[in-house]
């Protein structure tokens, strides 16, 4: 079982290295499309918490109940391996959240949405580009003057 998540862990390492964080991240299925992109001012900023999209907490119920039975023998194992994974889930959720931004922006056309990203990089008074791919937000850039 060690050699197992040995295993895994070290193909984790392996396979993360193969690709470069340089720019903004598409979707291997709507990369050739056209985008459209908006420009407007951003009028309000304010920090949220995104919460866990459920990848976390699959993970940490994963690893957890793996954990969990590699204690104990019988009943007692059984119940460390539960123990584990409800522990696991509840981490993986925690883990899984990340800090981001609500923003208000007032389009050049004059029409007023809001987008939600991860992250803070953005103040009111910020000229930004949003890059949308349908309805959805592939992208936001800050312009510079």
């Amino acid at each position: 079982m060690k050699y197992i998540i040995s295993l895994l862990a070290a193909s984790l390492l392996i396979f993360s290295g193969c690709s470069t964080n340089v720019g903004p991240e598409y979707d291997g299925q709507n990369y050739k499309q056209i985008k459209k992109y908006e420009i407007g001012t951003v009028t309000k900023s304010r920090p949220i918490v995104i919460t866990d999209d459920g990848s976390g907490k699959f993970v940490g119920t994963l690893v957890g109940a793996v954990l969990g039975s590699m204690i104990g023998s019988n009943r007692g194992k059984i119940l460390a391996m539960l123990g584990g994974g409800l522990g696991g889930h509840y981490v993986g959720a925690e883990l899984g959240k990340a800090n981001g931004e609500e923003l208000s922006v007032e389009l050049d056309n004059k029409e007023e949405v809001v987008i939600v990203l991860k992250g803070n990089r953005f103040f009111a008074g910020d000229r930004i580009k949003i890059i949308r791919d349908g309805d959805k937000v592939a992208q936001v850039e800050k312009l510079t003057k």
